[in-house]
């Protein structure tokens, strides 16, 4: 038992001290501060039309682990999904496949770190919202147990479910990231609409647990009003006019029936990762089918003859950059597999023929997103492969290695865009034009940028990944390709210029300070 405890120490330490994670708390921070708006604020996260609950103890509780189970159960999953694949890229993996720990312990060891992880962040959200309740003085008393009794019996369980669902993905979908990340997004959006605010579902079917805190809010309001509450949704929404009645809501009386519910569903997920192990490759791929050339063959008959150094053609040094944005383009074009490339090309022939603002807004928010893996380690597979000692080392790293990643990662999304930016030229719609090249630089620089400062690729899946969604939800402070109304488009214009400036500045300074530390 001590081994098995210092494994998943060592594993969870060596996960939460990276970049990625730091910036991951610190977005926490930010989120958590705005998960539970004061009565002034002209915003809300739990949409009851007409109606919102007083800022006491078990409101600001209660709507903090909404926001924070919804937001985990989505974007967790992406953040803890590829521990597995990680031992394979360091070739931990083979350590591991020669020592006596079985299957079983392994797997056992990434679900408790993946789900230590998931439990950090929301812990963190939590003591954010007690924080921000203290300071916000609603004039309500401060109770503990109406923060940490929804953290049990709600948050724990559900991460302990995307904890499960990120290793089962890996064993049963090896190698199919993208895969495995559609396949839970259909899974999570289809248990959030089915349960979301329903009367009829029972507690075994709300997986991640926030139906019963729903379900006691719309009761609540449906006994005092004499109301029947239907419409419910969770998310940051503006709200246009004040007009609303208030209740006091005294938080969750905790059933028998959703409390084994829970129970069951974290036996199930054990019992599940417990099963998966004798799938497990235990990073063995010879199964693979790998062309490999013969160990054994016959040398080639070559007639040497005496090397003349006038008959050799002379040696022209190449300093341009050029080949470097084709090498790059190649490497990105040929990553994703052909079924990925024949949607993406769909996507782009659709471009031209969907009405106009369908395609500036939706599909080429998602034609971008498609193309996720190809720019992720766009500035990190130097590492991941040992070869940064070579381009560190090149002539120039900076002014040509880096540029024509930048430029390679643009010229891409830039032909990826052009139907849509033809189609704008065509109706003389010239700011929109501006915006769309604009907002295509920032994802270029920006998967260079969080690449190279969190020295990972998983940083930026999650974070394109909540950007493309708040994107689809048509909120338009983030929409970064101009294709949503904004009240002052041209000051938004400039804000996402100002920071594709900053976020170039970071890119060079840190690949400096990178290249200077070889």
């Amino acid at each position: 038992m001590g081994i098995f405890y210092q494994t998943i120490k060592g594993d969870y330490l060596q996960r939460s001290r990276s970049y990625a994670f730091l910036i991951t708390l610190a977005i926490t921070i930010y989120a958590a501060y705005h998960f539970v708006p004061a009565p002034d604020e002209n915003y809300t996260t739990l949409i009851i039309t007409g109606y919102k609950g007083v800022y006491n103890s078990a409101w600001a509780g209660h709507i903090s682990v909404l926001m924070t189970t919804t937001i985990l159960a989505l974007f967790g999953f992406f953040l803890v999904n590829g521990a597995i694949k990680k031992d394979i890229d360091t070739e931990v993996g083979l350590i591991v496949a020669a020592s006596p720990i079985s299957n079983m312990r392994y797997l056992l060891i990434k679900f408790v770190s993946n789900l230590l992880i998931l439990l950090t962040i929301s812990a963190l959200a939590i003591i954010v919202a007690m924080l921000v309740f203290l300071i916000k003085k609603s004039g309500y008393p401060f109770l503990i147990k109406d923060f940490l009794l929804p953290y049990i019996f709600t948050i724990i369980p559900a991460m302990t479910v995307v904890a499960g669902f990120a290793i089962l993905g890996e064993v049963f979908l090896r190698g199919k990231g993208i895969l495995q990340g559609i396949l839970y997004f259909f899974i999570f959006t289809t248990l959030i609409t089915i349960n979301m605010g329903s009367t009829s579902s029972s507690a075994i079917t709300d997986i991640f647990g926030i139906n019963e805190i729903i379900s006691s809010i719309t009761n609540q309001i449906d006994t005092q009003f004499h109301e029947r509450i239907k419409d419910i949704a969770l998310g940051y929404t503006i709200t246009e006019t004040a007009s609303y009645k208030t209740f006091v809501w005294n938080g969750v009386s905790w059933s028998f029936d959703y409390l084994t519910s829970r129970a069951v569903w974290i036996g199930m997920i054990l019992i599940s990762v417990c099963i998966s192990s004798f799938s497990f490759h235990r990073f063995d791929f010879k199964t693979l089918k790998i062309r490999r050339l013969p160990i054994f063959s016959a040398p080639a008959k070559t007639n040497y003859s005496k090397i003349e150094k006038i008959a050799l053609p002379a040696i022209i040094p190449a300093y341009g950059i050029l080949p470097l944005i084709k090498i790059e383009l190649l490497l990105m074009i040929r990553k994703d597999p052909k079924i990925l490339n024949i949607l993406s090309f769909a996507l782009w022939v659709s471009l031209l023929f969907v009405p106009l603002t369908t395609a500036h807004v939706i599909l080429l928010p998602v034609l971008f997103f498609l193309q996720v893996n190809k720019l992720s380690d766009l500035a990190t597979k130097e590492k991941a492969y040992r070869l940064h000692y070579l381009t560190y080392a090149a002539y120039k790293p900076l002014q040509r290695v880096l540029s024509a990643q930048i430029l390679a990662a643009f010229s891409l999304l830039i032909a990826l865009a052009f139907p849509v930016i033809l189609r704008l030229i065509i109706s003389s719609s010239y700011l929109n034009i501006i915006q769309v090249v604009n907002g295509t630089l920032l994802i270029a620089i920006l998967s260079i940028s969080i690449g190279i400062i969190s020295d990972g690729k998983k940083l930026f899946e999650v974070f394109f990944f909540l950007l493309t969604y708040c994107v689809l939800k048509r909120i338009s402070a983030v929409d970064y390709l101009g294709g949503i109304p904004h009240p002052d488009y041209l000051g938004k214009m400039l804000s996402i210029f100002i920071i594709n400036i900053s976020l170039l500045v970071a890119c060079v300074m840190f690949r400096a300070r990178q290249v200077n530390n070889l």
